[in-house]
C-alpha cells in the first residue's frame, strides 16, 4: 500500500475531536505487548513512532525509485530529484518560510545547530563577544556554542530559569548587552514542556543587534510554527520528533544570513567549479548539503508533514492538553511525588521524581508494566542541577496516547512505591 492509498484526515472525528482510536491504526507498534502488558509508549520527547504512510513512503522509494539526486540525467535520478526537492517546499510551507532556499536539510537538530555555530557564529565572534543561552537548554544547544566560544574568545552567558520552569525574563535586560551577538533558546523545553515566548525574545534580541537561534525539536510535533511570525533568524528541528524518520532534520535560516555564510563541509553537490587552485561554491541551500543526502529519509519527512497537516491542530492541542492535565494531577497526588516544571504554558511533557526512588528504578518498574518513559538527565544536566535532582522520570505525550495509558502510568508508579517502600 502506498501513501496515496491512506485517506487524509484519518484522525478527525465529529465536532473537532481527535479520533485517537482510528488514528492509532496507523501505528502497529502501539498494539504490541511489553512484558506481558499493552505497550504504553510515553517516550515521544525522545522519538515519536512513525505511522504507516511514513514508513511506506520510504519503502516505496527504496524499492521502486531509488537513485541519487541532482547529478543524473536518467529517469530514476530525475524522479528522485523531483521528490527530494518537493519536500524542501513542503518544509517551507510547514514553517511558513519566505522561500524554499531558506530550508537546509541536515541529519537533525544537532547537526543544524552545529552548522549555525560553525558557519554563522564562528567567523563573526571575537574576544569579549557574548552568546546568551538559557538554563533549560538541551546539550545540543549548549556544547556547539561552548566550542565556538573556546575557539573565538567569546563567552557564554545564561538566562536563568525560575522555580516554575519558566525563563526569568526579569533578568534579561542585565544579560542582553551590546556584546551579545547571538541568543539560542528552545522553543519548547524537552524536560519541562515549557513553551517559551519566542516572539518577545526575538524583538528584544533584534533591538539589541543580535540574532535569535531557536531549537524547535520539541515544538514542531505540538504547535503550528510560523518562523516569520516568531521572528526567528534560525530555526531547527528533527524529523524523528514529528512522526518522521531518524537521521534527517532541517535548518531554516533567513536568506540574507545563509547567503553570507561560508560552507561548513566540503564535497560533491555543494560546488560550482573545482580546480586545484580554487573552488567556487553553489548557492544556498546546496552550499550546505555536501555529499549524497539522506534521500529516503527526506521523502519520509515529507510524508510525515503530509500526515501532520491532515490533522486538526486545535483538536491535537486539546487532546494533548487533556492528557497532560490529567497525568499531572494524578501523578502529583501520589505520596512523595514532585513535579518538575509547572509553567503556565507547556505542552506534552510531564517530568517528576518520586522521593526516595532513583528515576532509573522508577523507569525499570514502569517498563515491567509496559510503560515506556525516559528516566535520565535528558541531555540537560545544567537544568537537573538547577532543580537539585540527578534526573527525572519524563512522560511525553503524542497525538496517539490515551487516558488508559495515563492509568497504566499511574498504576506503575504505585507499584514502584510499593516495591521500594517509598
Amino acid at each position: 500500500m502506498t501513501v496515496a492509498q491512506h485517506p487524509a484526515g484519518t484522525a478527525q472525528a465529529e465536532a473537532g475531536q481527535l479520533d485517537v482510536a482510528r488514528l492509532r491504526h496507523d501505528f502497529p507498534v502501539l498494539r504490541a505487548r511489553v512484558n506481558g502488558r499493552p505497550l504504553a509508549y510515553l517516550d515521544n520527547g525522545a522519538t515519536s513512532q512513525r505511522p504507516r504512510p511514513v514508513v511506506e513512503a520510504e519503502a516505496d522509494f527504496a524499492l521502486l525509485e531509488n537513485a541519487n539526486v541532482h547529478r543524473g540525467v536518467h529517469t530514476l535520478s530525475q524522479r528522485a530529484t523531483q521528490r527530494y526537492d518537493a519536500v524542501r517546499e513542503q518544509v517551507r510551507g510547514f514553517l511558513n518560510a519566505a522561500e524554499a532556499a531558506e530550508i537546509v536539510f541536515t541529519s537533525g537538530t544537532t547537526a543544524a545547530l552545529n552548522l549555525v555555530a560553525q558557519s554563522y557564529a564562528r567567523p563573526r565572534l571575537g574576544p569579549g563577544d557574548e552568546i546568551l543561552l538559557t538554563g533549560m537548554e538541551h546539550h545540543s544547544n549548549i556544547v556547539p556554542w561552548q566550542l565556538v566560544a573556546a575557539a573565538t574568545g567569546a563567552r557564554v552567558t545564561v538566562l536563568p530559569v525560575t522555580d516554575r520552569g519558566e525563563l526569568d525574563l526579569a533578568a534579561l535586560p542585565g544579560l542582553l548587552t551590546p556584546r551579545t551577538r547571538l541568543v539560542a533558546v528552545a522553543h519548547v523545553s524537552n524536560v519541562l514542556g515549557t513553551v517559551n515566548p519566542i516572539r518577545k525574545l526575538a524583538d528584544r534580541v533584534h533591538a539589541a543587534g543580535g540574532v535569535l537561534v531557536v531549537d524547535g525539536a520539541q515544538a514542531v510535533p505540538h504547535l503550528p510554527v510560523d518562523v516569520q511570525a516568531l521572528g526567528a533568524d534560525f530555526y531547527v528541528a528533527s524529523a524523528h520528533k514529528m512522526y518522521g524518520p531518524t537521521g534527517v532534520g532541517f535548518l531554516y535560516g533567513r536568506l540574507p544570513l545563509l547567503e553570507a555564510m561560508p560552507p561548513w563541509q566540503g564535497g560533491g553537490g555543494m560546488i560550482q567549479r573545482v580546480t586545484f587552485e580554487r573552488t567556487t561554491y553553489a548557492p544556498v541551500p546546496a552550499r550546505f548539503e555536501a555529499g549524497t543526502p539522506p534521500i529516503s529519509q527526506v521523502i519520509g519527512l515529507g510524508a510525515a508533514i503530509t500526515w501532520l497537516q491532515a490533522l486538526d491542530w486545535a483538536a491535537v492541542a486539546r487532546h494533548e492538553a487533556d492528557l497532560l492535565a490529567e497525568a499531572t494531577e494524578r501523578v502529583a497526588a501520589l505520596p512523595g511525588a514532585r513535579i518538575i516544571g509547572t509553567a503556565a504554558e507547556r505542552v506534552g511533557v510531564l517530568s517528576f521524581v518520586l522521593e526516595g526512588i532513583h528515576p532509573h528504578d522508577v523507569g525499570t518498574v514502569l517498563d515491567l508494566h509496559g510503560v515506556a518513559v525516559r528516566a535520565s538527565h535528558h541531555c540537560a544536566q545544567p537544568l537537573m542541577e538547577r532543580f537539585g535532582v540527578p534526573g527525572t522520570v519524563r512522560a511525553s505525550f503524542a497525538v496517539y496516547n490515551t487516558r488508559e495509558e495515563v492509568d497504566q502510568l499511574v498504576d506503575g508508579l504505585r507499584e514502584a512505591r510499593r516495591v521500594f517502600g517509598a
